[in-house]
């Protein structure tokens, strides 16, 4: 199968991002092999995943994620916002997302931190994927270079991914210090020459997010090998559909 579809913060065009409902939607449809998810951590050092550092646009919640125990979490509707259907969804834990996809679907988890706002996010989340004995299934992705190489650190057999929405010149050069073998940029930054260029030295590329078909085509004529990670897993399967 050419441009693997990732499922971004699950099948979220349609259900509420990063939560069990638009999980399991994702994984009801056979061609998404890939979810892109995001973790921090609660007051308490849980690893949740959620998308904003704060509560208030996705949640019945408000503040920062950080400020809250996983217990004081649980009790948040994170589905509302999106449609009646999804009210009572919950901020899910890493574990259960985990417990989820475990031998059925890959992650690309991404670690949302900022320098040493979640310390020990790293290790806790490093803890969780080796308990479902997910590393082969799993790569690691942040904007954040430090939490990249502390990932390193903790276990080197973990594959790592840089998240750019830009295009530095010295970009392999870059990845290669960082010992990432992955790369998610946003799609208006990619074009067939740095595709090319990075699929030679060895980065399997993700673009980002993409939600219609000639974006998708866009990215496909540089190069099957590109993943492609979208709001809309339908519109992926209709733009591919063999």
């Amino acid at each position: 199968m050419n441009n693997l579809c990732v499922a971004h913060r699950g099948f979220s065009g349609k259900a509420p991002e990063n939560t069990m409902a638009a999980f399991r939607m994702a994984m009801a449809e056979p061609y998404v092999q890939w979810m892109e998810i995001d973790t921090q951590l609660t007051a308490d050092g849980i690893p949740v995943v959620i998308h904003d550092f704060s509560l208030d646009r996705t949640t019945s919640g408000s503040g920062k994620v950080k400020a809250h125990t996983w217990q004081q979490l649980q009790r948040l509707d994170a589905g509302s916002w999106k449609g009646r259907a999804f009210q009572g969804e919950r901020i899910p834990s890493l574990d259960e997302v985990l417990r989820l996809s475990c031998g059925r679907v890959r992650l690309n988890i991404e670690l949302k931190t900022s320098g040493n706002m979640y310390p020990g996010l790293e290790q806790a989340v490093l803890e969780r994927v080796s308990r479902y004995h997910m590393e082969q299934d799993v790569v690691i992705t942040s904007f954040d270079t430090g939490a990249l190489q502390r990932v390193k650190e903790i276990n080197p057999g973990f594959k790592t991914g840089l998240i750019l929405d830009g295009r530095p010149k010295d970009l392999p050069s870059r990845l290669k210090a960082l010992q990432c073998s992955f790369l998610s940029i946003g799609h208006p930054n990619l074009d067939t020459g740095l595709a090319s260029l990075l699929i030679s030295e060895g980065i399997k590329v993700m673009a980002w997010t993409i939600d219609d078909a000639r974006g998708m085509k866009r990215i496909a004529a540089m190069s099957p090998e590109i993943l492609i990670c979208t709001n809309r897993p339908d519109v992926w399967r209709n733009t591919f559909p063999d």
